[in-house]
């Protein structure tokens, strides 16, 4: 596979220019420093401003001039095209003796909805996107059966946008009924007589912190919905849910990813009274409440609140003060506990321990009932039901494709494999590792290492870093068939567990935020540094690939360290931290970076804001920026903004490393995307990827090696 993918070098005469961008200062006064801005004319969205739409018209055509003319393109489209159509069933939900899961076979543009009645009954499809939209675009966000199963709500929306429209079918024959509900629709529960449901909207679709949450009766005009909670601050997004029994509902407000507020309010008075009385169960504590279930009136909550690595405790609504709180899952100091799931009387405990998962079973007193068996070192999700024992658990590795499998948590009895893609590679000709690097500061920061079995730390080897550092997520073992091609060439693949992640819990996150998010991209400097002196990586071959909070720390390495990548890609990024605030949802994240508005936050945000960071006279690393048009999360000005001050800053003679800026029209922050996209936006990763590590031959720039 490796000599289909090495071409010899082609070295046009005349590199391909970039399209001009015209300069416009805006000097803006910051906390006394003048801020000069010669891209804000780039900040509007396309339909909003014409010159924009024609700017990146001729952007995205440079760029295909310059990836669709990689020598390995071809090779790694017939490569990249059979894994990508390697199938994908999501975690099933059984409600009324009924299985729903989502499912996607071979070239389905889109995952289906399918429901079987019983364990080994027949299945059929449910609903198809494809037959509702044959575009492809129209995607099925999420879905919720009924108690009984005999409705469905779902989630529908298109081209990326993260707005999901709620409509219900009838389980028997697949009927949309009339309720159409829109406004970036979450389902929050539905009450046990399956005629009412919670759920949260944006009021006004346009503004991003009007959340609410409502309670619908099937049939019933949305108009008479009535309002139980609402948003009160941007960057306090609220929560809610009904019980499952409809005796209460559990609120709270987000204070970013290290704290938040929870509180209960009794459902059957607000129905006889229509008045909510909301009952404070922890608020204004130093802590993050993640409400589990209710079993009668004790609350579960895991919480971080005098545990840094989390703590599962039971709460009586009736007596909810924090000194009569029951410890059901103590804090363990060398693993997180990420997760609990109820399984009719059993606690079913996920652990990260250095992001690897653990799962474990405890009675509803906190009493050990035994480990889950589980096939080997990866990542693990779990799917149950409060009112039954027995659920369905996902694990994946990167050797191993997700697999789903039945699990009968009242007993200790194994999983039983439920459904497993046949993947047309052998798992076993990779192999994974575990390495430490040692950051500025002397944090041990961990490393996956995944290589083609039998490679050696030579020195030699092309290697990519994949990280992400924030809001608490950690970066898990993962199947990823589309690295493969990788593998084959001799390519080395790391995932790095950088500060800000959550692999050693509360206070790793913390090392990672605000004052302190310098701290995440040493880290990623030490990651790639001890890279090259163990040998699984040639200095002059070292690469770096993140998204959204991962295309900000992409960016800040670009601009702090270009002299250690020989290409980069920032995928739907943040890049200018001194505006991005003004835009979209990003005053949700304001707890994560902190507001320019701040004259502290001002400082450090200054400090690293990559799009500031660019000076003339360096030379930067050749890197691919994209963006999503339809993204509600993150502007594409961050995208567009940063591409022309790179380029504006680069010299495009024969031996340039080309700035690229693909803004994807189709798309928003990456969810939802058809299969036609998604293999277009894989082949041009990784003939950039490849073209950048020398084995992809030439391109309108020569190879990296002439350079």
């Amino acid at each position: 596979m490796l000599a289909t993918l090495l071409v010899a070098a082609l070295v046009p005469a005349a590199p391909p220019a970039y399209p001009p961008t015209r300069i416009e200062i805006v000097e803006e006064r910051l906390h006394g420093a003048s801020i000069p801005d010669p891209y804000r004319w780039l900040e509007p969205l396309e339909a909003e401003c014409a010159e924009v739409a024609a700017w990146t018209d001729a952007q995205n055509a440079f760029t295909r001039s310059v990836l669709d003319e990689l020598p390995c393109r071809a090779a790694l489209e017939a490569r990249l095209r059979p894994l990508l159509e390697i199938g994908a069933v999501g975690l099933p939900r059984e409600r009324g003796g009924r299985l729903f899961w989502t499912q996607r076979d071979g070239d389905q543009a889109q995952p289906v909805l399918r429901i079987r009645d019983g364990l080994d009954g027949p299945e059929r499809v449910l609903l198809d996107p494809a037959q509702l939209d044959a575009s492809g675009l129209l995607s099925l966000d999420w879905f919720r059966p009924s108690p009984d199963g005999s409705l469905v709500a779902v989630g529908l929306s298109r081209a990326g946008d993260e707005m999901p429209v709620l409509h219900l079918l009838r389980s028997d024959d697949g009927v949309f009924l009339a309720d159409a509900i829109a406004g970036k629709v979450s389902f929050a529960g539905w009450f046990p007589d399956g005629r009412r449901f919670v759920y949260g909207q944006l009021a006004d679709p346009s503004d991003a912190y009007s959340r609410r949450f409502r309670v619908h009766e099937v049939g019933r005009g949305e108009r008479h919905d009535p309002t139980i909670l609402e948003q009160r601050e941007p960057s306090r997004p609220p929560y809610a849910f009904i019980s499952d029994d409809g005796r209460w509902f559990v609120m709270g407000e987000s204070r970013g990813w290290q704290a938040s507020d929870l509180w209960v309010a009794d459902a059957v008075a607000w129905e006889r009274r229509g008045e909510i009385e909301t009952i404070p169960v922890a608020v204004g504590l130093d802590g993050r409440f993640t409400p589990v279930g209710l079993v009668g009136d004790t609350l579960f909550v895991l919480t971080s609140l005098d545990a840094p690595n989390f703590r599962l405790v039971a709460i009586d609504l009736n007596r909810p003060q924090p000194q009569l709180w029951r410890t059901s899952i103590a804090e363990d100091p060398d693993r997180v506990l990420r997760s609990v799931s109820l399984a009719r009387g059993t606690l079913v405990a996920l652990w990260n321990r250095v992001a690897v998962s653990e799962v474990e079973r405890f009675a509803l007193d906190g009493t050990p009932l035994g480990e889950v068996a589980l096939p080997g070192l990866g990542s693990v999700a779990i799917a149950t039901e409060p009112d039954l024992g027995a659920g369905f658990l996902s694990f994946a590795s990167f050797d191993r494709p997700r697999t789903i499998y039945r699990v009968d948590f009242a007993s200790d009895g194994p999983p039983i494999e439920w459904a497993r893609p046949a993947v047309p590679v052998d798992p076993d000709a990779v192999e994974v590792t575990r390495a430490w690097a040692t950051s500025r500061d002397g944090t041990r920061i961990p490393m996956f290492i995944v290589h083609r079995r039998g490679l050696e730390p030579d020195g030699t080897h092309p290697c990519l870093i994949s990280a992400y550092g924030g809001f608490n997520i950690s970066q898990a073992p993962n199947f990823i068939a589309t690295n493969w091609p990788w593998y084959e060439a001799g390519g080395v693949f790391v995932v790095a567990g950088l500060r800000g992640g959550g692999e050693f819990g509360r206070e790793w996150h913390r090392d990672g935020m605000l004052e302190r998010k310098q701290n995440v991209f040493d880290d990623l400097y030490a990651c790639a540094e001890a890279l090259v002196e163990i040998g699984w990586a040639a200095p002059d071959r070292l690469l770096v690939r993140g998204g959204s909070n991962g295309g900000l720390l992409v960016g800040a390495a670009i601009v702090q360290r270009p002299e250690l990548w020989a290409g980069a890609i920032s995928a739907v990024p943040l890049l200018d931290m001194l505006r991005y605030h003004r835009f979209l949802m990003a005053r949700f994240w304001v707890p994560e970076y902190g507001s320019p508005e701040d004259p502290a936050a001002f400082e450090w945000l200054r400090a690293y804001s990559p799009y500031h960071q660019v000076r003339r006279g360096v030379r930067y690393p050749a890197t691919l920026i994209t963006a999503g048009e339809n993204d509600t999360r993150v502007h594409p000005l961050h995208a567009r903004k940063m591409a022309a001050r790179l380029q504006a800053e680069s010299d495009l003679g024969p031996d340039a490393a080309p700035i690229l800026l693909w803004v994807d029209r189709d798309a928003g922050h990456g969810g939802g995307k058809p299969l036609s996209l998604r293999l277009r936006d894989a082949v041009d990763g990784w003939s950039f990827l490849f073209w950048r590590a020398g084995l992809c031959g030439g391109g309108p720039f020569g190879t990296p090696s002439e350079e």
